[in-house]
């Protein structure tokens, strides 16, 4: 089979395109950046957003048929930070729906365990207490999750994950050609990092702050935001969260259409976790109000819980459609079942 199918190759136009539009624009920011000053910045660091929305497509099968060639075209690391295959692995788990907002089970999960919880020093309880409101999700979510996940992939490398160990290695020679423009063109790294690759992360905590809330029936545990164009664009669609999480594997540019033929299904699916006037009221409702309890309010509520592990793969129920390749599939299965 090649790697590039007639059909498949017609749907996937749009994510070319946006590929070609993040890297030229990241790339006259940074190249011209004596030029328009402090503004390149600006620019930079929204396409670093948005290369990481094009690292979510890649890993969810696009706009190729073949894995590798998906990782190559995101290869990149302008976001500095988050290894491309650790983002995918820890990904594809989290879409085992039945496990959404588990505090072990689901790695994208903000929510602690009660044995947690009370373990966690008062400085951090009130850190993420200040990262449940959207303000404090912008500002010191993405320090958090960093901190989180690279405390725990280093405590995993310890332990001998030679996988993990490998994702570092392969993040490390995509992040060299990035910091040696970067170093070319007098732009220094701490600049880079702090104005371009933070905010970059802090643009994306907006999409990920109300995707998911904590609900005893999993359907509706995943929200819709209608955003604005410019806001669907930055994060290719993924505003229309349940739809993507009942169809994973679609590209970003169906969304849409999936959501108005499926408008009045999803919202009965999802118990009416909807934002009709998009981020906008988002930030209205939770700006400076904590959305949730860091806590979880069902899951994980015995101590015991915090030595078991509850997922089944065999019961993830993932939708595997006629057009994902067979080495898509297995990826997601793999990392389901470690």
């Amino acid at each position: 089979m090649s790697v590039l199918g007639t059909t498949w190759t017609a749907r996937e136009w749009p994510t070319w395109v946006a590929l070609a539009v993040c890297y030229t624009i990241w790339l006259s920011a940074v190249i011209w950046h004596d030029v328009l000053g402090w503004f390149w910045i600006v620019p930079a660091a929204l396409m670093a957003t948005f290369h990481s929305s094009l690292q979510h497509e890649a890993l969810h099968g696009h706009p190729t048929r073949s894995a590798v060639f998906n990782e190559a075209l995101v290869f990149p690391a302008i976001g500095l930070f988050v290894p491309y295959r650790r983002f995918r692995d820890t990904h594809l788990r989290h879409h085992n729906n039945v496990m959404l907002t588990d505090p072990y089970d689901d790695p994208e999960s903000w929510y602690l365990s009660r044995h947690d919880w009370h373990r966690t020093s008062p400085l951090m309880q009130a850190l993420l207490g200040i990262n449940s409101t959207l303000a404090g999700r912008i500002l010191v979510g993405p320090a958090l999750a960093l901190y989180g996940f690279w405390r725990n992939d280093l405590k995993l490398m310890r332990a001998g994950n030679r996988e993990i160990v490998q994702a570092y290695i392969m993040h490390f020679a995509g992040v060299v050609p990035v910091v040696a423009l970067l170093v070319w063109l007098d732009i220094p790294l701490w600049a880079y990092g702090l104005f371009v690759s933070y905010p970059g992360m802090s643009l994306l905590m907006i999409r990920t702050f109300i995707e998911h809330r904590a609900e005893e029936t999993v359907a509706e545990r995943t929200a819709v935001i209608e955003a604005g164009l410019m806001m669907r664009l930055l994060f290719l669609n993924n505003n229309y969260h349940a739809v993507h999480h009942n169809h994973p594997y679609v590209s970003w540019s169906e969304l849409p259409g999936i959501w108005r033929r499926d408008k009045a299904e999803t919202l009965r699916g999802n118990g009416g976790y909807h934002y009709p006037g998009g981020y906008l009221q988002v930030a209205w409702y939770w700006l400076l109000r904590r959305r949730e309890p860091v806590e979880h309010p069902f899951m994980r509520r015995n101590i015991d819980d915090a030595y078991e592990r509850t997922f089944q793969p065999q019961k993830a129920g993932f939708e595997t459609e006629a057009a994902v390749p067979d080495a898509q599939a297995k990826v997601v299965r793999r990392n389901t079942e470690l």
